[in-house]
Formats: structure tokens, C-alpha cells, sequence
């Protein structure tokens, strides 16, 4: 695990320089504190344009041989890559036997060879997470690539002729003279889903290579291609439909892009065989429990998140099934009840007979704020990235690997929205003048707690949506300013510039995408899209490697993502339980009390927090004179949300750390604009 950084420029253009790329190298320290490297292409007037590649590396595989950036035999290939490609052990012999010759032990020279027998496809053959920059000197090009699920970020800026690209967005921002200018569209889209989704980011110019997307740039004409290699194989448009793709005019300067597109393979056909539920419960044992064990492959100590969910609770047994000595289990625990799940995760660890090891914590906002502030490069208003980095932490302590249960939620239907999708379907199918008498407006004027999760609440939420199209209603139930309260948030010169930009664009493309008929599964395939890689994989990753633990998911291996979407919806929700086919297949692993308890969440007591601890800090930071005169939000509303909610009259806990999130950042890197 590791960071990369680094660039390509056109004869015209301005090179990095060596100072320049050891402070965006240098300011990675963080996702590899083992070793470091730099390699320079330059150009002249026989060979057009240049590149440099840097890297700071965390020791996993072939400890002493594996630094980089790393080079073919020839040095005509150089590669600077992070992540893990699990296969590596696979994928060599059979290069071997095709002609190339290997130097070390580790996986990142499979992908060079990879590269140089297949080129661009080399991707479709590996099996892990990673993102990847490869130098091709004899084609002058450089190649980019991001694992199909986006468990390793891959951010880059094009413009005049400079293709820069780098793990971490404040890599890019140690190049001097690089404009920090907020995007309006993606602060839209920030305020709406607690994360700015790809290709964009928070910085106007810069993107964020999607999920399952390779992309090349050719040094001597400053071209930029973007292609889609991989999509989980849900129900998609037939033949002759119009699929919607990424707006690559977000990916760059257009000014500075030449010949970009976007497009997709050819995606194989999905397998839909019928099958018995007792052979999908045989093949997900079998491909969970490989994905599993692929993982495992480490020289240093590894370990596993255990919560005492469902999900965690199956990667720790099967990890246990697997290994000859005890697994390392890691757990966090709070002092309010209500968040502490370590009874569950303790049961789990006796019953798999693991080396259980339970931490105790008060999360402490005011602590964790600056360091989610430097390290999440963007706002990111997900909450439960403070209990991820307590827990990475003190992990870290242990052991240098942890395999987590990520992923497991999307792929089958855990989460108890989709029980919500699941009964709105129902409800659509009903005459239409019962339907009109549920979304009545009437029924919102039944009193009821200012607890958003009060079941009257929940109710009359669930009722004032159903008039809206199914795709539209669940963007607004994940949304955290919704379209009823987005236009208030906005000042009236800021909404000006969205020129009705429709925030819920990257849920409704998604839905166009996904098209199987059973529209829970559809909403599954959407968050697998969307939510999985931009939010829990983002906070997963970047929470980790703040304190230089690897954090591997056997959930989001692609065979296992795949064979997900071909299981009937009927095996993963039935009644008002999800998973049931994970809970079925894997009993034998979870104790009772965990196949039968609701799911928790590793949540954090925001809304106490903003009325005791926090708020101090809230009322200085959100009401503060410069906040509020920004021009982004309409300053009446940021008083009413606060007031509000110090006083009880209602739960803006979330739309409130949003808000304290951006205003953060944009201290932290707009207004004083500091490289390292």
C-alpha cells in the first residue's frame, strides 16, 4: 500500500521539476512511510514530452525487493503503483511462460510485465485494489488505471498541456501556482450526498478517475482518452438504449483536452442460469472464502475489523477456517450505549476462537477535526469516519493489515432503506386513488417528535415521498439537504450559478445504468455505483492509511461483486430481514445473537455533541461574519439550522457537520492556502 504522484507534459509545456515532485511525494508520507523514489522522463527535441513518477511505499509484499518506481528490463517501462494486486502469484508463471523474466518477488512487477504483454487490457487481469501510472517511454504515452470497485483513489489536473495525477488530492496542490477555486456543481452535489461524487471534485479543474476506468495521455499531442474497462454485471440498457456515461468535460479543462471520450467494452453476458438456492449458497461459499484467502497473502502481521455484524463477522471466520494460528480481531467501543456494539463483536470472537483485542473510546470531535480535515483533501461529511480512524489507529498499533467486511450492505440489501424501496414499490402498484390518499398532505400535519427516526416521523417522510418517481424519492431519502430544503441552503447569486444543475443527477444516471426489472436490486446496484466507492470505500481508505494500516475487503473482490448481482433479489431481502442468503450460507460462522440483531452502524453521537462539546465551536465557526458572507449559503438559514437545533426544536445534527465540514476545509485550503 502505498502513494503515488507525479505527471506528463507535452514539449510545451512546463516539466515538473525534482523540488517540486519531492513536495507532492513527500506530503504522501503518510500512505507510505517505508521508502520513497522518483523517476524522470525528459523530453527533447527527438523524444516529445516528458514524465516523473513518485512514490512513498508501505512495506507488504517482498519487503526488500519492491521499491519503486520500478522499471522493465530495458527501463522502457516504469510503473509507480499503489495497492494490491492479489493474483500476482497466478498471473506470473503464466507471464513467465510467455517470455518475460522477473527480478523480485513482488506483485508490482507482474503489472509491468502485465502491461507490456497485454497492454491497456492488462487490467482486466488483475484481481485486487490498486491505482496505477505507468510510463511507456517508446509510445511517450502514460497510462492510468483504478480497481474496478474504487477501493484506491486516483485524482489528476489537465491543463495546458500537463497531465498531473496523485493519490491524494493535496499531492496536486504543492505544485505552485495551482488555481483553488471552489466547483459549484460539486458543492451542490456535496450538500446533497455528504461526498463529492466522481469525476469531480471539491477544486474546479481537477478530477477523480471513476471506478473500473483506465486513462491515457499521449505526451506529444496532450490527447487525454478516458475508458471504461469493468461494471458489475446488473441488468444494464439493451443493445441500441442510451447508456449515460460520465461527463468527461468535468474531467479537465476543456480547454486543455484533446480527443478525450468515454466509453465501455463490451460487457460479457451476465450469467442468469437458473439455479437452486442451495448452489448459490455452495458458489458464494466458494468465491467469498477465495477472496478470502487471496487477501490473507502478506510478510506482515494482518488482522481484521470486527464489529460483530454480520459482514465482519463472516471475513474474520472464514479468515479463522483458513489460518493455523489465531486471527487478530479489533474492536472499538464507546461509553454511550446507544453506539457500542462490543458485546456483539466479543461473542463473535469467542465462538470463532480469535485473539480478540478491544479498545475503549470517548470520540472526540475537536480532536479528530483537523485530521479529517487534512486528510480527507475535500469535505467529506460522512460522521463515521471518526470511529474508522480511532479504530485504524489503535489497529496499528498491531498489525500492518486489516481485512474489513465492506461492502456487504450494497451487494445484499442489508441496509433497512431498502425495506422502505421495498414497500414504496408495493404502494406503486396500487389504484391510483389510494395512492393519492397516502401522499395526502394531510398527513404531514400530524404532530410528531423532532427525532428524525421517531417512528411517526419516519412515517410521514415515507408518505410525503410517494407521489414522487421511485428514483427521485430515494435521492431524496439519502439526500441530506433534499430538493424541498436545497433551494433555502443556497444564496440567491450561488444558485444563479448552478443554472438549475439538479444535484440528484449522480443517483438518477446511475438508476439510467441500472435497469433490472426488481427495483430493490436496481437501488442496489445504484449504491454499489455511487455510495459504495464514494463514500465507504473513500472514508475506509483514507482513514486508514492516515495512520499507514492496509485495509483489504474480501466483499469487493470483483468475482464475488459479480456473482452478487446475478443472485435473485428474493434470496438477499425477504420479509424485513436483508442478507438473508449471507446469514444462510455462512450460520455455521455467526452466533445467534448476530443473525437475528438489526443493523447498527458505527455512528457518532453528533447530535449531543452540537448541543454540549461542539457547541462553541459551531456557533464560532458556522455563524462566524466570513462564513456567513461567503456567498454560498443564504446566511438567515445557517442561523435558523443552528438555532434550531441548539434549542431542540429539531435534529439538524447531519446537515449541521456538513456544513462544519466545508466551512473547515475551506479554511484549511482555500483560505489559507499552505502546501505541506
Amino acid at each position: 500500500m502505498c502513494g503515488i504522484t507525479g505527471g506528463s507534459w507535452t514539449q510545451q509545456a512546463e516539466p515538473l521539476n525534482e523540488s517540486v515532485l519531492r513536495r507532492m511525494t513527500d506530503v504522501l508520507s503518510h500512505r507510505g512511510p517505508d521508502d520513497a523514489g522518483q523517476y524522470f522522463a525528459t523530453s527533447n527535441r527527438e523524444q516529445a514530452g516528458g514524465a516523473a513518477l513518485g512514490f512513498r511505499r508501505l512495506s507488504i509484499i517482498d519487503l526488500s525487493g519492491g521499491h519503486q518506481p520500478m522499471s522493465n528490463e530495458d527501463d522502457t517501462i516504469w510503473i509507480a503503483f499503489n495497492g494490491e494486486v492479489y493474483n500476482y502469484r497466478e498471473l506470473k508463471p503464466q507471464l513467465e511462460a510467455l517470455g518475460h523474466r522477473f527480478r523480485t518477488a513482488s506483485d508490482t512487477e507482474c503489472l509491468i510485465h502485465a502491461y507490456e504483454q497485454w497492454g491497456r487490457d492488462c487490467v482486466q487481469h488483475f484481481r485486487g485494489m490498486f491505482a496505477l501510472a505507468i510510463w511507456d517511454d517508446r509510445r511517450r504515452t502514460l497510462f492510468l488505471a483504478r480497481d474496478r470497485m474504487g477501493q484506491k483513489p486516483l485524482v489528476y489536473r489537465l491543463a495546458q498541456g500537463r497531465l498531473t495525477f496523485a493519490s491524494e488530492l493535496k499531492s496536486l496542490l504543492q505544485v505552485p501556482g495551482t488555481p483553488r477555486e471552489v466547483d459549484p456543481l460539486a458543492l451542490a452535489d456535496f450538500v446533497t450526498l455528504q461526498y463529492v461524487p466522481h469525476p469531480r471534485t471539491m477544486l474546479r479543474g481537477f478530477a477523480k478517475l471513476p471506478p473500473g476506468h483506465w486513462a491515457e495521455f499521449h505526451a506529444a499531442t496532450g490527447d487525454l482518452i478516458v475508458q471504461r474497462y469493468w461494471e458489475a454485471p446488473y441488468q444494464r440498457p439493451t443493445p441500441g438504449q442510451t447508456r449515460p456515461t460520465f461527463d468527461q468535460s468535468t474531467l479537465a479543462d476543456p480547454a486543455g483536452v484533446k480527443g478525450s471520450r468515454s466509453g465501455d467494452q463490451d460487457r460479457s453476458a451476465v450469467d442468469r442460469r437458473v439455479r437452486s438456492p442451495q448452489e448459490w449458497k455452495t458458489e458464494l461459499r466458494e468465491t467469498l472464502t477465495e477472496a478470502v484467502q487471496l487477501r490473507m497473502r502478506s510478510d506482515v502481521p494482518f488482522g481484521a475489523f470486527l464489529s460483530g455484524g454480520v459482514d465482519s463477522t463472516i471475513i474474520t471466520g472464514l479468515m479463522q477456517q483458513l489460518s493455523a494460528q489465531k486471527v487478530h480481531t479489533f474492536s472499538i467501543g464507546f461509553t454511550e450505549k446507544k453506539f457500542d456494539e462490543r458485546s456483539y463483536a466479543r461473542a463473535a470472537a469467542a465462538k470463532l476462537g480469535t485473539d480478540h483485542h478491544e479498545f475503549v473510546v470517548d470520540p472526540s470531535a475537536v480532536e479528530m477535526l483537523p485530521k479529517l480535515t487534512w486528510h480527507y483533501d475535500e469535505p467529506f461529511a460522512d460522521s463515521s469516519a471518526i470511529p474508522t480512524m480511532y479504530l485504524s489507529q489503535l489497529t496499528r498499533q498491531q498489525v500492518t493489515v486489516a481485512l474489513t467486511g465492506d461492502g456487504g450492505d450494497e451487494l445484499f440489501a442489508g441496509y433497512d432503506r431498502y425495506l422502505a424501496v421495498d414497500l414504496a414499490a408495493k404502494v406503486d402498484r396500487l389504484p391510483g386513488l389510494v395512492r393519492s390518499a397516502l401522499s395526502s398532505p394531510l398527513w404531514q400535519k400530524i404532530p410528531a417528535s423532532v427525532q428524525q427516526k421517531s417512528r411517526l416521523r419516519q412515517l410521514k417522510r415515507f408518505l410525503a415521498a410517494l407521489g414522487q418517481s421511485p428514483e427521485r424519492r430515494y435521492a431524496n431519502w439519502v439526500s441530506i439537504f433534499d430538493d424541498a430544503r436545497r433551494p433555502a441552503l443556497f444564496s440567491h447569486e450561488f444558485q444563479h450559478t448552478l443554472n438549475e444543475y439538479d444535484s440528484a443527477s449522480f443517483l438518477l444516471n446511475a438508476y439510467r445504468r441500472c435497469t433490472e426489472s426488481d427495483f430493490v436490486q436496481r437501488t442496489t446496484c445504484v449504491d454499489v455505483e455511487t455510495y459504495l466507492p464514494c463514500d465507504i470505500l473513500t472514508k475506509v481508505d483514507i482513514a486508514s492509511m492516515a495512520f499507514s494500516l492496509e485495509c483489504r475487503s474480501p466483499f469487493m473482490d470483483h468475482r464475488v461483486v459479480e456473482l452478487a448481482a446475478q443472485i435473485p433479489r428474493e434470496l438477499k431481502l425477504q420479509g424485513r430481514r436483508g442478507k438473508r442468503i449471507l446469514i444462510e450460507t455462512f450460520k455455521d460462522l455467526l452466533p445467534d445473537s448476530i443473525q437475528t440483531r438489526r443493523k447498527m452502524g458505527f455512528g457518532v453521537p453528533l447530535d449531543h455533541w452540537f448541543r454540549g462539546s461542539l457547541r462553541s465551536l459551531l456557533a464560532d465557526t458556522l455563524l462566524d461574519r466570513k462564513s456567513l458572507n461567503r456567498g454560498y449559503f443564504e446566511p438567515s438559514t445557517i442561523r435558523r439550522l443552528v438555532e434550531e437545533h441548539l434549542t431542540s426544536q429539531w435534529d439538524h445534527s447531519a446537515r449541521l457537520w456538513l456544513l462544519l465540514m466545508f466551512e473547515l476545509w475551506h479554511q484549511r485550503f482555500i483560505d489559507d492556502p499552505v502546501t505541506a
